[in-house]
C-alpha cells in the first residue's frame, strides 16, 4: 500500500517504523480480540500487564541490559529527570559532577544545583559546544555522588565517542537522542535515561535504566512520583503509566529485534551519517561546525552561507517533501535528525536536494 508520507527530519517527536504504525493501526479498534483499543483499556488489566512485561523483556534483549538493573517506564520527559536524579542520587555527599556539552546538560546542571553542590567537571561552552571534552580534560571529584553527561547533544549535533572513566563514581547519561542507535555497554553506567520520542516511541514515555544498588537513598522530601525505588517496587505502575507509548515501545523493540538488533541498526545509522557528512565535507557552500571526532550520527548540524539562504532552504525543502530541517532557535542554521527510523532513501533525497540548492544559489 502506498502512503502519502514525507521525510520527517524533526529532532523529536520523530519518525516511527512503518511496520509499527501499520500494526498499531490494524489493532487500534480491537487489540488482539480483546474488544477495545490499548488507549482504552485499564493499565491494571491482564492484557496491558502482558504488554508492559513484554516491552521490558524485549528492551532487555535489544540493549543487553544486565539483571542487576531496573527498567522503569516513567513520565515527565528527560527534563523531569534533571530534578529526579539529584533527589535520588545526590544523597551521600551532596555533590555531583556535570559535564556541559550543550543545552540539555546545562539545564540538568542548573536544576541539580537546587539540591546540592554541582561541580562543572568540564565545559565546551566557550567553544560554542563544538566538541566533546576528552578524558584528560575532565576534572572529576572522587567524592561526587555521580557524574552526569548528555551522551548525544540534539541541538548542537555532537556525541561522546567514548565512555568516560569515572572510577567508582556512578556515570549517569542522558541518551534521549541516541538510545538504541548502536550497541552500548550498559554496565559502564550507573543510570541511563531517555525521552522515548526520538528512537523508541511517541512522546510521553521516559525510559530509566538504573543499577539496583543506587535505589533506596532518595532525599526525604522526594515526591512519590519522583522516587525511583517506589517506581521499581510497583513495576512502573504506582500510577497510570503512558500506556499507548509503552505499547508502541514494545512494537519498536520487536521491530529492532526483527532487523537484527543494534548491530544492524548501527550499520544503517553509520551509512546514513556518512552519506550526509561526506557531502558536507566536499562542499564549499555548506559548513558543519562540529569537530569531526565529536560528530553525532543522529543529529547533523549545518549552515548555508547566510541566514537568508538558510530560510530559503527550509522553505524549498518543505516543498520537496521534507520537514523540520530548521535548526533550534538557539543555534540558527539547519539540522537533519536522522534517527533510527529515517530510511537511507530519505538521506539520499536530502543530499540530492542539497546539491541542487547549492548549484542554484552559489
Amino acid at each position: 500500500m502506498a502512503y502519502d508520507r514525507i521525510y520527517n527530519f524533526s529532532a523529536g517527536p520523530s519518525m516511527l517504523p512503518l511496520e509499527v504504525l501499520e500494526s498499531a493501526r490494524d489493532n487500534l479498534l480491537n487489540f488482539e480480540g480483546c474488544g477495545m483499543s490499548v488507549m482504552e483499556m485499564s493499565h491494571r488489566s491482564k492484557v496491558f500487564d502482558n504488554i508492559i512485561v513484554q516491552a521490558e523483556a524485549q528492551m532487555r534483549k535489544v540493549m543487553n541490559i544486565p539483571d542487576n538493573y531496573k527498567v522503569l517506564f516513567m513520565q515527565g520527559g528527560a527534563s523531569l529527570q534533571f530534578a529526579m536524579i539529584p533527589m535520588n542520587l545526590m544523597t551521600k555527599n551532596g555533590k555531583a559532577d556535570y559535564v556541559l556539552t550543550g543545552n540539555f546538560s546545562s539545564k540538568a546542571a542548573e536544576e541539580a544545583a537546587k539540591y546540592g553542590k554541582v561541580n562543572i567537571a568540564a565545559s565546551t561552552k566557550d567553544e560554542k559546544f563544538c566538541r566533546i571534552p576528552q578524558q584528560n580534560e575532565l576534572k572529576l571529584d572522587p567524592e561526587a555522588d555521580y557524574v552526569h553527561i548528555c551522551f548525544n547533544n540534539t541541538i548542537y549535533g555532537s556525541c561522546w565517542n567514548y565512555i568516560p572513566d569515572t572510577g567508582d563514581v556512578p556515570l549517569v547519561a542522558d541518551m534521549s537522542s541516541c538510545i538504541m542507535s548502536r550497541p552500548i555497554d550498559v554496565s559502564k553506567f550507573g543510570m541511563i535515561y531517555a525521552g522515548a520520542q526520538k528512537n523508541v516511541a511517541p512522546a510521553g514515555l521516559t525510559i530509566v535504566i538504573i543499577r539496583e544498588d543506587l535505589l533506596g537513598n532518595h532525599l526525604p522530601f522526594t515526591p512519590a512520583l519522583c522516587d525511583y525505588t517506589l517506581a521499581a517496587k510497583n513495576g512502573s505502575m504506582y500510577n497510570t503509566p503512558p500506556c499507548w507509548s509503552i505499547y508502541i515501545c514494545k512494537l519498536v523493540m520487536d521491530w529492532l529485534l526483527s532487523i537484527g538488533g543494534l548491530e544492524v541498526m548501527e550499520q544503517r545509522n553509520l551509512e546514513k551519517a556518512k552519506l550526509l557528512y561526506d557531502y558536507l565535507d566536499s562542499s564549499d557552500f555548506y559548513t558543519a561546525g562540529i569537530s569531526p571526532e565529536s560528530r553525532s550520527i543522529m543529529n547533523v548540524r549545518f549552515n548555508t552561507p547566510n541566514e537568508d539562504l538558510d530560510a530559503k532552504f527550509v522553505k524549498e525543502s518543505a516543498a520537496d517533501g521534507m520537514s523540520n530541517l530548521k535548526a533550534h532557535r538557539s543555534t540558527g542554521g539547519l539540522r537533519a535528525s536522522i534517527y533510527n527510523c529515517m530510511p537511507y532513501e530519505g538521506v539520499e533525497h536530502l543530499v540530492e536536494f542539497m546539491k541542487k540548492f547549492e548549484a542554484e544559489n552559489k
